[in-house]
């Protein structure tokens, strides 16, 4: 006779299994980014974590590495599609298909305007909106399509997960115009990719991120930000503080594993309730 903590484990090992998942984490160097590419190693998956930053990325690769998960980093500039594609091919080639895809990659410029007021839009500069259209909206939808022909090709279904954020919901005047307009932006192309890719059982599902410690968006030009900001982003939220990417985690499991088997199309809000409160 089993006891009511077999059952529990087994329930809870069932619903959020990822033990020899295939996964694909971009931005994942740090911050949210290495959140998703943590938990999914620590509960058995074999990840991949890709960034532009060589050296951070080696570094948080390591980490993981050192403690026995099974990870690779790769350097890719997800603006570029190419190079999206070959990270999916090297993935292919070596883990033999790619089952849960967090399309998290993302930039803003000017991370101080939570200070000075926001960004006026006479100030939009041309080359700093293609850049950051290019990393949080190109670079998403280039990881999208090539993470969807993998798994077409293998026929087994998969999950991806893409970054957007509280400001792709509302005004969000304390970070610059191409970061609001490319988040929003992401939200119906998640909705289109669902539809789309709902027959092949692939579930394409948004998470939208409030204010977060520990990122270089939002707060500040470092990951830690200063007293004063963090207390003005933590009035934002009727939690009255900053959310940390430990927080973050326990929805990662959920998109990632068997409990997640029914939602697609989604936009998952983890924000302490600033999307709602009253600005």
């Amino acid at each position: 006779m089993t006891t009511l903590e077999d059952r529990s484990t087994a329930v809870l090992t069932g619903l959020f299994d990822v033990r020899d998942v295939r996964a694909v984490v971009t931005g994942a160097a740090s911050g949210l980014g290495f959140a998703m590419a943590e938990v999914l190693a620590d509960c058995g998956a074999l990840v991949t974590l890709a960034d532009i930053d060589a050296e951070l990325l080696e570094t948080s690769t390591r980490t993981l590495a050192d403690r026995g998960a099974r990870v690779r980093g790769s350097v890719v500039d997800v603006s570029d599609a190419d190079r999206v594609q070959a990270l999916f091919d090297e993935v292919v080639s070596q883990d033999g298909g790619v089952d849960v895809v967090f399309a998290n990659a993302g930039m803003a410029t000017n991370p101080g305007y939570a200070v000075e007021g926001g960004e006026s839009i006479d100030a939009i500069d041309p080359a700093n909106w293609d850049k950051v259209i290019g990393v949080n909206l190109d670079g998403v939808v280039f990881t999208m399509k090539s993470a969807a022909a993998a798994m077409r090709r293998q026929g087994t279904g998969g999950r991806i997960v893409v970054t957007s954020s509280v400001a792709g919901l509302r005004p969000e005047p304390v970070v610059c115009y191409s970061y609001v307009a490319s988040k929003a932006a992401l939200l119906n192309v998640v909705r289109q990719a669902a539809l789309d890719l709902a027959p092949d059982g692939i579930r394409v599902n948004a998470i939208c991120p409030g204010p977060f410690k520990g990122t270089r968006i939002g707060a500040g030009a470092t990951l830690d930000p200063e007293p004063e900001l963090e207390q003005q982003w933590a009035s934002t939220v009727p939690l009255k503080r900053m959310a940390t990417p430990e927080e973050l985690k326990g929805l990662v499991l959920l998109l990632s594993s068997p409990a997640g088997s029914f939602i697609t199309g989604a936009a998952h809000v983890i924000d302490g309730g600033a999307a709602i409160a009253t600005p």
